[in-house]
């Protein structure tokens, strides 16, 4: 009974949204729900070192010298046709992450819209961003393959308030709405496939062969005396 209802949940959800969503909770992403907001993370936080420069800066130089531009377009093509999904995280404050699937060549546009359409306060300015560095997701027209978030990517989600005191209230939560965090902790596990019963043919065993036995040799004839030639 539990899998069927959590089977109508997700069907509920994905009838309204139009996608498949698992909601499940990460524990220890920050140690109170307001912590993680536009200004918990300073952006010198995570340090570029001049060593992780040169390494870049030779790859591309060996890519540049080696290889042609058809050449390199032609696997950058066939890479991408490799590529039909692409498995996006959006961890909110609280510790809960929405999990949704797109395809690669849909825009970041598309991400937007969905969570405008989950968040408990769609009223409220919001922006998405990475880390490390902290990144904020700003090009609305650029596809998810273009912005690197491929085969799957963790982005996080804070409310855009100017003043810091709002910021604060606005991120102590909930995040989703309730039919969304209604999907938290369920998962629809694949139906078990009946094992086939065959009843074996039976086996018949063949006789033994029968021990023939061994024809005696023959004498060979002999030519009586009165035939003449």
């Amino acid at each position: 009974m539990e899998a069927e209802a959590a089977k109508t949940k997700f069907a509920a959800v994905k009838e309204k949204f139009g996608r498949d969503i698992r909601v499940f909770e990460t524990s220890g992403v920050s140690s109170s729900p307001t912590q993680v907001s536009n200004d918990d993370e300073r952006d010198d936080f995570y340090e570029f070192t001049a060593e992780d420069y040169y390494r870049m800066l030779a790859t591309k130089k060996v890519d540049k010298y080696l290889k042609t531009k058809k050449i390199r377009e032609a696997e950058a093509a066939a890479h991408r046709s490799r590529i039909t999904k692409t498995t996006i995280r959006v961890r909110f404050p609280d510790n809960h992450t929405l999990e949704v699937v797109f395809h690669p060549s849909e825009k970041i546009q598309s991400l937007y819209d969905l969570l405008s359409r989950m968040v408990a306060q769609p009223e409220v300015p919001f922006y998405v961003y990475t880390t490390p560095p902290k990144k904020q997701i700003k090009d609305m027209s650029q596809d998810f393959y273009s912005a690197g978030l491929i085969p799957g990517a963790i982005v996080y989600f804070s409310y855009d308030m100017p003043n810091q005191v709002d910021n604060e209230a606005v991120n102590s939560g909930p995040f989703l709405q309730e039919e969304v965090m209604s999907l938290k902790g369920l998962d629809v596990m694949p139906e078990p496939v009946e094992p086939i019963h065959t009843t074996p043919e039976p086996v018949t065993t063949a006789p033994p062969p029968v021990p023939q036995e061994p024809k005696a040799a023959g004498k060979k004839p002999v030519k009586p005396k009165w035939l003449k030639m």
